[in-house]
């Protein structure tokens, strides 16, 4: 069952300086938290994620986005972790973001919702854990925008955690990848049923700007390799060519089906805040321009994870991270796996990403 805390006046300001109370938080545990509370794992999802790790999905019926990876006897063992997982400040799931009612105007938020970071969605994440009564985790994980929490937790935060396993990341988002965000940004607002951010005053939804914005970014989480070998140049339940524009090959209607589901589960004023929140994300710059510094007061264990294959979050990019926390003296193991699925590496099958991860967290539970 879906939790929620609300926190009336919170004692916390967004890095725009600005704030919002009450504060929702949505969030799921699984697994039992042990007397001295020190089997707790924080898990962050990425972009599109949501607090269902594992089990069923109530919203999609679907399996948690997690669950090859957490539940009883896998990796991330709920028989041995108390495991939480909230939806990220911004997020459409529950936890306050744009399409929540803002109590001043008494609709939702819209476009006047503050401009938000990764610093502010662990600053959530922070107050979560305190209203659980949790000091300190024994490790914070995720992949992606989830791995940029981690991170972000690494560098603010180095005292509330044991061990951290940030996979497919990096400490800053390149130009290209925010260029790809643009322009799913821009679909979105170029959609007459965007309204400027109002589509719910107007019952309707920017669908096809939404739609497009998740194609877009899907291509990216996918090598070439990846969707050569899944769709090559085959046609897609026909015989030969309409010389129309109808999806004619079956890459073209596997972006179709992935833009259309994704409309039904996701808000599009919540991927234009969180994309944005991507893009600021720069632990260099924030730094005065060393890495490393961002991990000077790092006393943490922790596992950098990468995936060959993946060109979205490239393997340097980790390589950057291992060496700042080399230069601090940080407990770090590195391993860059072999695959050529891609960005989405870290949410399939990958056995070696699965040994890796059990083996981690069980030696760090037996410190």
């Amino acid at each position: 069952m879906n939790k929620t805390i609300n926190i009336s006046n919170p004692k916390l300001k967004f890095s725009s300086g600005k704030s919002i109370s009450p504060l929702e938080i949505a969030y799921e545990t699984y697994g039992v938290l042990n007397k001295e509370k020190t089997n707790a794992i924080l898990v962050c999802h990425a972009l599109t994620g949501d607090q269902y790790v594992c089990g069923k999905n109530p919203i999609t019926k679907k399996p948690g986005w997690w669950d090859i990876l957490v539940g009883k006897n896998k990796p991330i063992d709920t028989n041995k972790y108390f495991i939480i997982c909230s939806n990220v400040l911004g997020g459409c799931m529950g936890t306050t973001g744009p399409k929540s009612i803002d109590n001043s105007t008494k609709s939702t938020y819209g476009l006047h919702f503050p401009v938000i970071t990764i610093s502010d969605m662990v600053k959530v994440q922070m107050l979560l854990l305190d209203q659980l009564g949790i000091e300190k985790v024994l490790s914070v994980i995720g992949g992606s925008m989830g791995g940029m929490q981690v991170l972000s937790w690494m560098s603010e935060f180095p005292q509330r955690i044991k061990s951290a396993i940030p996979i497919a990341s990096a400490a800053y988002h390149t130009s290209q990848n925010i260029a790809f965000h643009e322009v799913g940004r821009q679909a979105i607002m170029a959609d007459p049923n965007w309204h400027e951010g109002k589509y719910f005053e107007h019952n309707i939804v920017p669908e096809k700007g939404l739609s497009v914005a998740r194609m877009t970014a899907h291509i990216t989480y996918l090598s070439e390799v990846a969707l050569q070998n899944k769709f090559g140049r085959n046609l897609q339940d026909r015989s030969k060519k309409t010389f129309s524009f109808d999806a004619d090959f079956q890459v073209e209607s596997y972006l179709r089906y992935q833009g259309v589901n994704f409309v039904k589960r996701f808000d599009a004023n919540s991927y234009l805040f969180l994309t944005r929140a991507m893009d600021y994300f720069d632990l260099i710059s924030e730094n005065d321009g060393m890495l490393a510094n961002a991990f000077n007061n790092l006393h943490a264990s922790i596992c950098v994870i990468s995936f060959t294959g993946d060109w979205l979050f490239p393997s340097s990019e980790s390589k950057k991270i291992v060496h700042a926390l080399n230069a601090n003296g940080v407990d770090v193991s590195f391993i860059d796996i072999e695959s050529n699925k891609g960005h989405d590496a870290f949410l399939m099958d990958e056995p070696q990403m699965f040994e890796t991860i059990r083996g981690f967290l069980e030696a760090q539970y037996n410190k």
